[in-house]
């Protein structure tokens, strides 16, 4: 690339070149870390079977102890919350205590939130995958799996931190294409801010998507896995970064990757690791806290472009 020089889309939202060099360029080695806030990197080959093991952990300690567990939850991870309901249901644990938010969900053009009965519905798949799978003895009242809905959109924020005492005990998230966390996305007129403090700040709302974030979302399942942007909503309704911060704990997974390893998330992970704390992607701020991101072999592999494997005439003569 040294050739040819070039600026960035302007719609892209990170433009230091310099920095985006840097990213690329960290080695397998040098990527796991813990750093002052106790927020750490670690290379596994299945951060999915982690996540099932480390949610399995602290829904039968809340059972054992008998305390109150709030989970921020991602979606749509349906085989992990299908793997962790049949472990929850094997060993018989109890989800009595358990209060699991779903962090985000599609909005329409006017900013109706998409309904329970919507199949590519975030939580309607939260609700399936992951609640209905447990056992009917094992679960708490539906309510305790929170989903956003068009009355308690500029509340959510609010009713976490009631249920949670003050902030959930764990945030389990996984990083977009723009540098997003849940819809938390750059350059979005909904999340502006002067500071990081202020950032930090700001809880629930309704959103407009950034173009990357519709474009990622056409990739999944819901929207037939076909890169079909007009099957993805425009506007989305999510936690806010005041909801990360005020987490106990944190969970990241990296490892979202087609078949042969190819991933449009290699890139955007190293940002999000390596690069500068910032606004422009909003990711970056699970690092400011205690945590662990779990990234998969492939996610950590070496990218790079083509390069000329024979002579090119007119131009290697």
């Amino acid at each position: 690339m040294s050739t040819f020089k070039f600026k960035p889309s302007k719609w892209i939202p990170y433009h230091d070149w310099e920095t985006l060099e840097a990213v690329r360029s960290v080695k397998r080695e040098d990527m796991e870390y813990k750093n002052e806030n106790g927020f750490e990197v670690k290379i596994v080959h299945s951060p999915l079977l982690v996540f099932a093991a480390d949610a399995f952990h602290r829904i039968y300690m809340s059972d054992v102890e008998d305390k109150p567990l709030t989970m921020i939850c991602p979606n749509q991870w349906k085989e992990a919350y299908q793997a962790l309901a049949e472990a929850l249901n094997r060993y018989n644990v109890s989800c009595r205590n358990v209060h699991a938010f779903a962090m985000d969900e599609w909005a329409d053009e006017e900013g109706n939130v998409a309904p329970l009965t919507y199949g590519g519905g975030l939580g309607y798949s939260f609700r399936k995958h992951f609640y209905g799978q447990i056992r009917e003895d094992l679960r708490p009242p539906v309510e305790n799996w929170h989903v956003f809905t068009n009355d308690n959109v500029k509340d959510y924020s609010k009713i976490l931190e009631e249920v949670s005492g003050g902030g959930a005990d764990i945030c389990y998230s996984a990083t977009g294409w723009p540098g997003h966390t849940a819809f938390i996305d750059p350059d979005t007129e909904e999340f502006a801010a002067d500071s990081m403090e202020e950032f930090l700040t700001l809880g629930s709302r309704l959103v407009t998507q950034h173009p990357l974030t519709i474009a990622e979302n056409s990739l999944f399942a819901p929207m037939g896995s076909a890169g079909d942007v007009w099957s993805v909503p425009p506007l989305a309704v999510t936690i806010g970064p005041r909801d990360i911060a005020m987490a106990k704990d944190h969970f990241e997974i990296h490892s979202f990757t087609f078949l042969g390893g190819d991933s449009w998330q290699k890139m955007i992970s190293r940002l999000t690791l390596y690069g500068p704390i910032t606004m422009k992607c909003p990711a970056t701020i699970i690092r400011l806290f205690k945590g662990t991101c779990y990234v998969s072999e492939d996610i950590a592999a070496p990218f790079a472009g083509w390069e000329c494997e024979r002579p090119v005439p007119g131009v290697d003569e």
